[in-house]
């Protein structure tokens, strides 16, 4: 089997020979070059016992060695020695620097804090806990200037309207044109750090933070984020408990949470996860227990985010549906052909 990352894909090594009983009776190394060589016994028409590597002990841990040698791959052969993301002290970007400082050592990687006046103390200092836990160079660019300068020149043209979107926006796009300028300047690849769950339902902002040439966790859902990290610090404190606990938010605004927008991630993956890789109906996912107005607005919004998927960076492709290589939906279309697409069915609750 072939093994190494070609950009989106990972190939996973493991080439294994099974005898005449079905039987594996060998099996090489995973992620990694290996060479097993078998022998086969003329007497017995069948192939003799060699090196069996044992199967992965959780899914954490393949799903972790294959982000990682993705990254390391991809990095390489687009000759990149250096990386850069920023730090905001949440889980993703907490996953992502994990990553990456095993990939490419913890001397090729640059995590950049950009608080706002939103931001809380303990972003701050969670992102520079997770730093210094890593061992990777860290730096601080506060926004709340650039974000000033923002207001004033929008000012007259943005009077007599209330904040919103728009504006909580520009932040991510200020932090993303500060990310591009310190790839650009240096040479480094800019790795973006949203989850699956964020890309579905396009909780994320274009030419913001889904700016970069990798996307590490593009197919990573948030729920299989945490146990990740869970399973990365089975032995010792790596990502701060803090980023562990605290509920996830975008802090665009003030008091913001990911679930002011968004049911709970354990409902927005399963919904997603049988939506997207079960391929089930709108029916079927609220016969499985799910609101049936959620499961119609999780679907709007899964077709309503195409056209930003379709401009995200490549991302590693770690489950049988990945947004990226085999992912075909349209970005123009009305919604009784986007039902019809994501094979729904009229259901009570779904318009």
């Amino acid at each position: 089997n072939q093994v190494g990352g070609n950009d989106d894909l990972i190939f996973d090594g493991r080439s294994f020979a099974l005898n005449r009983q079905g039987e594996i009776v060998c099996r090489a190394n995973g992620f990694a070059t290996d060479l097993v060589i078998v022998e086969f016994d003329e007497a017995q028409r069948d192939l003799q016992w060699a090196s069996v590597v044992a199967a992965y002990e959780s899914d954490e841990e393949e799903i972790w060695q294959a982000l990682v040698l993705g990254v390391r791959d991809y990095a390489q052969k687009c000759r990149f020695s250096q990386v850069v993301l920023g730090l905001s002290g949440g889980i993703d970007s907490a996953l992502v620097a994990a990553i990456a400082s095993v990939a490419l050592g913890k001397e090729s990687v640059l995590g950049v804090l950009m608080p706002s006046p939103y931001s809380s103390s303990h972003s701050v200092s969670d992102a520079l806990a997770l730093g210094e836990n890593l061992g990777i160079q860290t730096t601080l660019l506060k926004i709340g200037e650039l974000m000033a300068g923002f207001d004033h020149t929008l000012a007259n043209l943005f009077a007599g309207t209330e904040f919103g979107i728009a504006e909580e926006n520009i932040q991510s796009r200020i932090r993303g044109n500060l990310l591009m300028a310190i790839a650009n300047k240096f040479g480094h690849l800019l790795l973006s750090t949203g989850n699956k769950s964020e890309m579905a339902v396009g909780y994320c902002t274009l030419y913001g933070d889904m700016n970069g040439g990798l996307a590490v966790i593009a197919d990573v859902p948030k729920t299989r984020v945490y146990s990740l990290c869970h399973w990365l610090n089975r032995d010792c404190e790596i990502i701060p408990q803090n980023i562990l606990t605290k509920p996830p938010s975008a802090e665009l605004k003030p008091g913001q949470v990911d679930q002011d927008s968004l049911p709970s991630y354990e409902i927005l993956d399963d919904i997603l996860e049988r939506l997207i890789h079960n391929h089930q109906s709108a029916a079927q996912i609220v016969a499985a227990g799910h609101d049936p107005v959620i499961v119609n607005r999780i679907i709007q919004m899964v077709a309503r985010a195409e056209f930003k998927r379709r401009q995200a960076p490549p991302g590693l492709k770690i489950t049988d549906r990945a947004f990226g290589t085999g992912w075909r939906m349209p970005i123009a279309s009305n919604w009784a052909a986007v039902k019809n697409a994501y094979q729904t069915q009229s259901i009570p609750g779904l318009k």
